[in-house]
């Protein structure tokens, strides 16, 4: 089988071209840098490169692994050279708009929105997270296969419609992500942090790896993201607002309600899952061990 990886040179891109090469697969990707697309080429060392246009006719299937903002642009450039067989899959982290753009441009073939929701840092799929959002007949049954591949490797797959996606993403991606970059713009401010690491505990260390965790990544990658999900603002503003209620209580020394609040919010998560405390618990292990 021949798969196309559009936009192969990133990160992403690079890391499904070395896991499909290892399966067996014939790949072939493409960049717009060219200096870059031939260094991912050599790093990879069994992938070919070519043109999004010279890909897409010699593939079976084609990934489109592109910022959100070039997505269309990539879309409608390799649209008309898309035949009936074709499978096109994205693997972008919003996914409504790319699905939409990909069902109002490509007539013939396949599509299939996708997340693989970890990152490039990956070593394999056991017990990473897939999810695939297919609306049709068609889409849904490309999706059980590939469900039944992802999974023989170890993957958890999801199947949900692209909004039950960006609704979740919301919070997974968005409200993370926020915090991170927001927790990171106020630990920068601070003097003293390799005194505050040396002394910190387990708290501390799960703050500054969230905050070290996005803050170390592509700002292009997570701007996009912040402006592409659906109602993300609104999920920051009442972030915000919860902020400030939090604030209040602590600036007006209101301890009485600070600790029913605290216990009320610590009893929802429970009922959510009544393993988070276990679970917690497990990772202040894991980070007091590491140091």
């Amino acid at each position: 089988m021949k798969i196309a990886i559009i936009g192969g040179s990133g990160k992403m891109g690079q890391w499904f071209a070395s896991f499909l090469a290892k399966a067996g697969a014939e790949v072939i990707i493409t960049g717009r840098n060219q200096q870059k697309l031939h260094q991912a080429s050599r790093q990879l060392g069994r992938v070919k490169t070519a043109t999004n246009i010279e890909a897409t006719k010699q593939a079976d299937v084609i990934i489109i692994s592109v910022p959100i903002d070039n997505f269309a642009e990539v879309v409608k450039q390799i649209q008309p050279y898309i035949n009936p067989q074709h499978k096109v899959l994205d693997i972008t982290s919003v996914k409504t708009l790319p699905v939409e753009i990909m069902h109002q441009y490509i007539k013939t073939g396949t599509i299939l929105g996708t997340h693989p929701v970890f990152g490039p840092g990956a070593k394999d799929l056991n017990n990473q997270s897939f999810v695939l959002t297919p609306t049709n007949e068609p889409e849904t049954a490309l999706a059980h296969k590939i469900k039944a591949k992802l999974e023989s490797n170890g993957a958890r797959v999801s199947l949900m419609t692209p909004q039950q996606h960006d609704e979740l993403m919301v919070v997974i991606l968005g409200l993370a992500h926020f915090i991170g970059i927001v927790s990171a713009d106020i630990l920068s401010s601070f003097n003293g942090l390799k005194q505050m690491e040396a002394i910190g505990g387990t708290t501390y260390k799960l703050l500054l790896t969230l905050a070290e965790s996005v803050i170390s990544e592509d700002p292009e990658i997570y701007a996009s993201l912040q402006m592409h999900l659906p109602d993300i603002t609104k999920v920051e503003k009442e972030f915000q607002s919860r902020v400030k209620d939090w604030a209040d209580l602590v600036e007006n020394k209101d301890k009485e309600e600070f600790v029913k609040r605290m216990s009320a919010a610590k009893a929802k998560l429970g009922k959510i899952d009544p393993n988070f405390q276990k679970a917690y618990r497990k990772m202040y292990r894991i980070l007091d061990i590491l140091g």
